[in-house]
């Protein structure tokens, strides 16, 4: 489990891919003391696992599944990419809970200077934007973020001049492509909701059978 503030950027060294495996090797300025084989990092927002270190170079194991839900297939020796290793049990939550599973692959349509601050226009495919609200939260490469508006098939956040600064997101342009997590729990609202849409809207009975009242 994540929080979505990012801890470091680092830089990818390669990706290197053969038959049904991948492996990410990324440099990083993490502190080398306290990461361990087998310890779980969120890049650019997915949860990778730590399967060798030399220096500063860390190396993943990347599944199909991932190569093909994020935008693992595009980077390129040097591309930036954010960092955060795995929350501690009792450690601050001060962004929101980031699972590190990747939803979906969003695109930036607009950046608009307003003023100390930048907004970002993305589009996303509608079934997954349909578990955004406004002022709720969604991870964009790792990044905890508050949405600002929703539409059918988008949204738009503001991004403060720090974020901008200690994230990827300065260099992110129009047509950029983005890896998306939703939040979980509008997920799970949905998952029980779901069945009942369309069938004459919430009921006290329909609550009660959900265990919210």
């Amino acid at each position: 489990m994540f929080t979505g503030l990012i801890e470091c950027t680092g830089r990818v060294v390669a990706l290197r891919r053969g038959g049904e495996r991948a492996v990410l090797e990324v440099s990083a300025p993490l502190p080398v003391s306290e990461v361990c084989i087998g310890d779980s990092i969120a890049v650019n927002g997915a949860c990778l696992t730590v399967v060798a270190m030399q220096g500063d170079r860390f190396s993943f194991d990347v599944s199909p599944e991932t190569v093909t839900r994020t935008t693992f297939a595009t980077l390129q020796p040097g591309s930036p990419v954010n960092l955060e290793r795995a929350l501690r049990l009792g450690g601050r939550l001060d962004g929101h809970l980031v699972t590190g599973h990747i939803d979906c692959v969003g695109r930036l349509e607009s950046r608009t200077n307003q003023g100390n601050a930048v907004v970002l226009e993305f589009s996303l495919p509608r079934e997954q934007a349909r578990m955004l609200v406004e002022k709720g939260s969604v991870a964009i490469d790792g990044i905890s973020l508050t949405v600002n508006g929703v539409t059918d098939s988008g949204f738009s956040v503001s991004i403060i001049p720090h974020t901008l600064e200690k994230t990827t997101l300065a260099a992110v342009g129009p047509g950029k492509q983005v890896n998306i997590e939703t939040d979980v729990i509008g997920k799970y609202v949905a998952r029980l909701v779901g069945p009942h849409a369309g069938t004459g809207g919430l009921t006290m009975e329909k609550l009660m059978q959900n265990g919210f009242i």
